[in-house]
């Protein structure tokens, strides 16, 4: 079929249809910057053939060369026998306007905590350009510790992971957004190699998948590093570390965001007396919970 549709299709039109066809066909899964076939064809065609990533309208009846044809295909076909992400085929992820390197050694970047910092985590934070020192834990790509680092100018950043491999990925993002003056990695279990560190914003999307889900994740997610998403029986592992840790890290004002998926009611359920707030965000006000330095659970 592919040998036809490079011999038969001529325009980006053709290519697209039967890319959304075949994703179709094949019953991929979709969950890595976009939620449908058609989006993520669409996605797949301009990225390769070098146009716009938001401008398809105006190319839809372009005729492609046959050598542009071949690169489509081969792009097409690689999403379904491989059934890797978008991102990792192309090595790229967007979060809003910012782009950054992927490949399989990190998660793609997805976290809903970039949209409340593009809001420089406004109300919590009156006067962003005093937060002196900000911590990313588990910063993986390290997309969420540059976010914070253009959302707090006056700010030294942190990026903390325990995969060397995946802070070799974030010197990567840091070194092309021209930040290795403000932003340090650094390779630590949780908060082993930060003595003494005291920040004013802890933020993290950490592992947060229970058992449960991560026998039932589907392929494209287990293309992405174990390490990055498993996080015990409820989900809740290192978020307890968090819990239990942060209050040593953060100044007498200091606030922890941390983003938990779908784990609200099992936190809340381990956490009885702990009053989080729970913060808006595109996916609604489950997945992102803040507290202050005072409100931290003791004996955690």
């Amino acid at each position: 079929m592919f040998e036809q549709a490079q011999n038969e299709l001529s325009t980006l039109r053709d290519m697209l249809r039967f890319g959304v066809s075949r994703f179709t066909e094949a019953g991929l899964f979709f969950g890595h910057g976009s939620d449908n076939a058609w989006d993520e064809a669409a996605y797949l065609l301009l990225h390769t053939l070098h146009l716009p990533i938001d401008r398809l309208e105006p190319f839809m009846d372009a005729r492609l060369t046959s050598s542009e044809r071949a690169d489509v295909l081969e792009i097409i076909g690689r999403r379904i026998s491989e059934r890797l992400p978008a991102a990792y085929l192309t090595n790229e992820a967007w979060l809003g306007d910012c782009r950054f390197y992927v490949d399989q050694r990190v998660i793609v970047p997805r976290s809903h905590i970039a949209e409340l910092l593009r809001e420089q985590l406004s109300p919590w934070v009156e006067d962003p350009w005093a937060i002196r020192n900000v911590l990313d834990m588990c910063t993986g790509s390290g997309c969420l510790a540059i976010l914070a680092a253009h959302a707090f100018p006056e700010a030294k950043v942190d990026g903390v992971d325990i995969s060397p491999d995946a802070l070799m990925v974030a010197r990567r993002n840091v070194d092309d957004y021209d930040l290795a003056a403000r932003l340090r990695l650094t390779e630590s279990n949780a908060f082993a190699a930060l003595e003494g560190k005291v920040y004013d914003v802890i933020i993290s999307n950490p592992p947060y998948v229970n058992a449960e889900s991560m026998a039932a994740l589907p392929e494209e997610y287990r293309r992405e590093p174990e390490l990055a998403l498993a996080s015990g029986e409820d989900g809740l592992d290192f978020t307890r570390i968090l819990l239990k840790q942060a209050a040593r890290h953060l100044s007498p004002k200091g606030l922890l965001i941390v983003e938990i998926g779908h784990n609200r009611e099992a936190l809340e359920m381990a956490f009885p007396d702990t009053s989080f707030v729970w913060l808006d965000t595109s996916a609604g006000d489950e997945n992102v919970f803040i507290l202050r330095r005072e409100d931290l659970p003791t004996g955690a």
